[in-house]
């Protein structure tokens, strides 16, 4: 969607929340253990000591950018850090204490428990979070980068891009624009495309971003770069003065031993982007805890009236072509895919882009009467209410997709998409969307889903996340009240 310039805390924003985390669990231990109660939120001094210290933690890691590099620090290094943070944090609180002069009231003895605590926890948390985002990362979990560029000049540029370049991205492969060497290897990293099949790769590949390291003067290099924007992939360049191309966003990155030009679709603040996976991963939470009450509730329903699995998983393209499983609760019968085909000839979409039927007797208990009027089941009442879709903040939680974005594609769809469809994964897919609450979500022509969708992209915002979550809730209700 965007390509940001992200300050040390938005990078590690785990990292924060986990801290935060640690420090409240720590506070609740300390009074568990001082005054033997377990809610010390009952207690108008303690709520609010256990607010302002998460607002001082929240603080002291923004303001001291503690998180900075915390990936490359040793475990020595990392205790120096964390000792030091937890200090701080436990300094501003007693200062804070004898401000509102509540300094009595409080036990000393929560207090030294808090920080007593506090320290081994967060530390240790800290290390078995970097060993799980260092095995992400050793698994392949980073943006896949493809470096494009020509046969005299890719050795130069790999030697100037350096080996440290690397911990950052996952280089997908190498594209020689003047020769076909597909099947061949460069220090290492598979060629993969030429100039005639790169746009066929970037669009059915998972690409995130794409170093365009030709020559200045290449004679496709504009043509390229304004269809791979066109995509919504990101695009860095060496810098160069550029009068030809109209560019919709633009700044100036340093990668590896290069000073670049990098254009994308939109970008986004680091701001702004940790309060969008802040809203994401409590919203995930909340949602997860709603899903298994529905668990209770919809599993015997539809396992009296289709005995089978009460979750449906299916494999979707997520952000830049990534394949994941999304969840929901099975709302239609187990042969509903193979009965796929045998439909296609009603579907409402004539392209064949998405799939929509006036009638689905693939839906648990739908059918159609003898006066040609349907009789709505149990899956039509799940579907209707959107109760399906809620197993999917679990993809949420994971960071498969956010909870607003657009609609991940189902494989056989993505298959078909032209290259200026592709801009509509150059975002994380969401669980709502804004064609979906634009009063055209049940529209058929596919070209109005990708023009909303890229309409979305291009004029995200905080505000226009939250502006769609409240419509979304409306259209619901609206579609409740109708029935």
């Amino acid at each position: 969607m965007y390509r940001r310039k992200a300050k040390g805390w938005y990078k590690h924003i785990d990292f924060i929340i986990l801290d935060i985390i640690c420090l409240e669990l720590s506070f609740l231990i300390a009074y568990v253990i001082r005054h033997g109660a377990v809610n010390p939120y009952h207690f108008q001094l303690y709520r609010s000591a256990a607010i302002v210290l998460g607002f001082i933690d929240f603080v002291l890691l923004f303001v001291c950018n503690t998180c900075k590099n915390v990936l490359k620090r040793g475990m020595l290094q990392e205790l120096y850090a964390t000792v030091k943070h937890d200090v701080y944090v436990i300094l501003a609180f007693t200062l804070y204490l004898f401000a509102v002069q509540n300094a009595q009231p409080f036990s000393r003895i929560v207090l030294f428990l808090c920080a007593a605590f506090y320290m081994p926890i967060s530390y240790v948390t800290r290390l078995i979070m970097k060993e799980a985002v260092n095995k992400m990362h050793r698994s392949g979990d980073k943006p896949a980068l493809l470096i494009v560029s020509t046969s005299d000049a890719i050795y130069e540029t790999l030697k100037t891009m350096g080996d440290t370049y690397y911990q950052l991205y996952t280089v997908r492969g190498i594209v020689i624009l003047d020769k076909d060497m597909i099947g061949k290897q460069i220090k290492g990293i598979p060629v993969v495309a030429s100039e005639s099949t790169v746009i066929e790769y970037v669009c059915r590949g998972w690409v995130d971003e794409l170093f365009m390291a030709c020559p200045h003067n290449y004679k496709t290099r504009r043509e390229l770069v304004a269809q791979f924007v066109d995509m919504g992939i990101v695009v860095h360049e060496n810098l160069f003065e550029n009068k030809e191309l109209i560019l919709n966003r633009q700044m100036v990155e340093h990668m590896g031993g290069y000073t670049v030009l990098t254009t994308t679709l939109n970008y986004a603040s680091g701001r702004d982007l940790f309060l969008k996976r802040l809203i994401d991963i409590c919203g995930g939470i909340v949602g997860c805890i709603i899903t298994g009450i529905l668990f209770v509730i919809l599993a015997p329903l539809i396992y009296i009236q289709s005995p089978g699995p009460i979750f449906f998983a299916q494999e979707r393209v997520g952000k830049n072509g990534k394949r994941f499983k999304i969840y929901k609760f099975r709302s239609m019968y187990l042969d509903a895919e193979e009965r796929k085909q045998e439909l296609m000839e009603q579907n409402r979409v004539e392209d064949g882009m998405m799939f929509k039927l006036e009638f689905d007797p693939r839906i648990i208990g739908c059918k159609k009467r003898a006066d040609g009027t349907i009789k709505k089941g149990v899956g039509n009442y799940i579907r209707d209410w959107s109760l399906d879709e809620f197993p999917q903040f679990f993809n949420v939680l994971k960071g498969d997709m956010s909870i607003v974005g657009t609609r991940p594609p189902t494989m056989d769809e993505w298959g078909k998409y032209e290259i200026h469809h592709r801009a509509r994964l150059a975002t994380k897919p969401g669980i709502t969307g804004m064609w979906q609450v634009s009063g055209r979500s049940d529209i058929t022509d596919f070209e109005e889903v990708v023009a909303l969708d890229t309409k979305y992209i291009n004029d995200w915002s905080i505000g226009l996340d939250i502006k769609i979550l409240f419509k979304t809730v409306l259209v619901v209700l609206h579609r409740e009240g109708a029935m």
